[in-house]
């Protein structure tokens, strides 16, 4: 059965992750992904040694299955005329290059679409294309780990900032890119007519953290970042098993769900305790319940919980 993207062209001029992570979805989808490099490459090419030596890329080749590749030199009238041709027979292009430097190019959006009014013209930056930082140069770790706050949200008072798993950000932001792309062809089915989307890495870091963000708004009351011992909700938290292996409790309705725990882990007499009668009782008195809850658990391996 032919993907939903089925007879779609799409064009990527995308860097690093961001961009091409979005493009290999779309190709994921059955579109038809031809990717515009460089004469040398997209630079990502060259970090295999970081990840499996010099025979292979598991990243890059993750981020770029199921595309084609054309090298032009964008810097020559003709390597230009030929990523223009191929934007010009695109339903979609999609890119991350900064939108400063795509415009001196010729490439960029309200040059296009005088040539190809159908295009859904996917642009992917750091800290979004009409902003102030529109050609401020970005990684994820920049602008979605750091600058949109994810890492501050996740380091309780006093203790570093853990370290983000590559891609985290771009990946994030490249379904976002996909999801904007499809709905704006699907505008054009009943339109006809293509538009320009965006997306950045500080928008996405900002909606991960949206529940934070909106309470703050509706409330003034700034959110604090916690560790485990202090978790707002005791029986949503990590425990460690008497083998060392880790998992999750996830008992969202705490008062519902308290008294079935209770009985699952034959404590039943925490129930009496007063400090942990009810969900603020527990909330307030979390480091000591968790306390509780660590000695328990440490009497059996994972597999037996």
């Amino acid at each position: 059965m032919p993907g939903p993207m089925d007879g779609i062209r799409v064009v990527e001029m995308g860097f690093w992750v961001a961009a091409p992570s979005a493009a290999c979805i779309l190709a994921d989808w059955g579109a038809s992904v031809i990717k515009i490099e460089p004469p040398e490459g997209d630079p990502f090419r060259g970090m295999g040694g970081a990840f499996a030596g010099p025979s292979a890329n598991p990243p890059f080749e993750m981020d770029n299955r199921g595309k084609r590749s054309v090298a032009l030199d964008l810097s020559t009238d003709e390597g230009r005329t030929i990523a223009r041709r191929l934007i010009d027979q695109a339903d979609v292009f999609v890119s991350n290059v900064r939108p400063g430097s795509i415009d001196r190019l010729g490439l960029g959006y309200v040059t296009v679409r005088q040539t190809n009014a159908r295009l859904v013209y996917c642009q992917v930056t750091g800290f979004g294309p009409d902003t102030p930082d529109r050609d401020r140069a970005a990684y994820d770790i920049g602008a979605f780990w750091a600058r949109a706050g994810v890492a501050a949200s996740l380091a309780a008072p006093g203790l570093p900032y853990p370290q983000q798993r590559g891609g985290m950000g771009d990946h994030m932001t490249g379904l976002g890119a996909a999801g904007a792309v499809s709905a704006a062809l699907f505008v054009r089915e009943r339109t006809g007519e293509g538009q320009r989307v965006a997306i950045s890495l500080l928008r996405v870091g900002a909606y991960m953290l949206a529940w934070d963000a909106n309470t703050v708004l509706r409330t003034k009351n700034p959110i604090q970042p916690y560790d485990r011992f202090h978790a707002l909700n005791p029986i949503i938290d990590s425990y460690q098993a008497g083998d060392g292996r880790w998992f999750w409790l996830l008992l969202l309705q705490g008062d519902r769900h308290w008294p079935d725990l209770l009985r699952a882990i034959g404590r039943e007499n925490l129930g009496d305790d007063p400090r942990f009668a009810n969900m603020m009782g527990r909330a307030m008195n979390s480091q000591a319940l968790v306390e509780a809850l660590d000695a328990e658990f440490a009497k059996r391996p994972l597999a037996e919980w």
